[in-house]
């Protein structure tokens, strides 16, 4: 097969990668800045926000695992993302009939058992094709970002022209696109590794590893007030709908920029000062969104933290658990990180945060989530030990 032929076989597969990605982030870029929103329009209190927005996050404790350990035993992935993209899209349907707190809790948590396993699937996956075709994660990944954008603007202003419920068409249009999308992507090829023989505890219960997973989850509860909380704030402080989307975007084209950058980053920097310098960020973003929620600058340089906060940090932490995970636990190590990580993380701090913004209000609220990612700080500073192989990424984000 010549090399022409080959380099145009990777350019595709990377286009429906990136195709996937954009259009999965279309959909989390729609739905994380308004759901709280449209929650909020069906007269739900914080408190309740918070429990129902969280079981996104708490089916990430557990679901991810089960596809993880189907995709690794099996070697298809492609054909469980098929599935649960299917099973996302039924799921979502049933929010139209859903009224009431107990009946969209019981839709919510069978939408999220689905939603929240396909994107460590599809990391997996784009993670085991691009060891054999020496692509670069960062820009297929880029594109996801560049998804949350667009929804998160146009959204915006769309709700402001034509109110809250259009939210609903909005997002189940994406479901049905990332559902159709899915039947693009093909399975890699799974490259045996030296470590394959060990089990999947032996890698868990390594120090490196805990120190890793309870940083990324102190970070992550930070983000778990964000996400579910920080437009609800917003709109408590007089921003319109259109406003709030061009926050949100504003933190996501800065993230997108350090995606660009991270192949110039990881070659000059350690994994792990990358880990240390995005958390020192992150308290001195969630101090501002607490202390200057009436300044739109210091909101902007809050959000352009993003870049840091969740851009480096993520790509950081991708590339040390693949490092730990690897071969025939790819899949899995995927799903555990998003599992602890974004499940428990994500669901201590949606839980705390409506009860937190319930009885204490907006501005303390962000200013206690600032002091997860301190304590994150102390734990990679001191648990995380990386050897010299480990300090710097081999090529993936190249």
């Amino acid at each position: 097969m010549s090399d022409a032929l080959i380099q145009g076989q990777h350019h595709s597969l990377h286009w429906r990668l990136s195709r996937f990605y954009f259009i999965y982030y279309f959909f989390v870029g729609a739905f994380v800045p308004y759901w709280g929103l449209y929650l909020k329009s069906e007269q739900f209190s914080p408190a309740d926000i918070g429990i129902l927005m969280s079981l996104f996050q708490i089916s990430r404790i557990f679901a991810p695992n089960f596809w993880g350990w189907l995709a690794d035993h099996t070697g298809k992935r492609a054909q469980w993302i098929k599935l649960t993209a299917f099973l996302g899209l039924c799921g979502f349907t049933a929010v139209f009939w859903a009224h009431g707190f107990f009946w969209l809790f019981f839709v919510m948590a069978a939408l999220s058992i689905f939603t929240s396993s396909t994107l460590p699937l599809a990391e997996s996956l784009t993670l085991a094709h691009l060891a054999t075709t020496n692509g670069h994660y960062s820009r297929i990944r880029m594109w996801g970002s560049l998804g949350f954008i667009v929804a998160a603007v146009i959204l915006g202003f769309l709700i402001d022209f034509s109110g809250i419920k259009s939210l609903l068409w909005f997002l189940l249009i994406v479901q049905m696109s990332l559902f159709m999308l899915s039947y693009t992507l093909p399975d890699p090829k799974v490259v045996a590794h030296d470590h394959d023989h060990f089990s999947i505890w032996h890698v868990i219960k390594q120090p490196n590893v805990i120190a890793l997973l309870v940083g990324c989850s102190l970070m992550v509860t930070a983000h778990g007030v964000l996400y579910n909380f920080y437009s609800i704030y917003l709109s408590e402080h007089g921003y319109s709908k259109g406003m709030i989307g061009l926050l949100w975007a504003v933190g996501v084209i800065c993230e997108i920029g350090i995606f660009m950058l991270m192949p110039k980053i990881m070659a000059r920097y350690s994994l792990k000062a990358i880990l240390l310098i995005s958390l020192v960020l992150a308290v001195l973003r969630f101090s501002l969104i607490g202390i200057a929620v009436d300044n739109i600058w210091l909101l902007i340089l809050a959000q352009s933290l993003h870049a840091a906060t969740f851009g480096s940090f993520h790509a950081a932490s991708v590339e040390v658990i693949t490092q730990f995970f690897n071969g025939r636990h790819q899949a899995r190590g995927q799903a555990i990180y998003n599992s602890v990580a974004y499940g428990i993380g994500g669901t201590a701090g949606g839980v705390a945060g409506g009860y937190a913004l319930q009885y204490l209000g907006g501005q303390q609220t962000f200013m206690l989530a600032a002091i997860f990612p301190l304590i994150g700080l102390a734990v990679i500073g001191l648990g995380l030990k990386l050897g010299h192989g480990q300090q710097n990424t081999p090529g993936m984000f190249r």
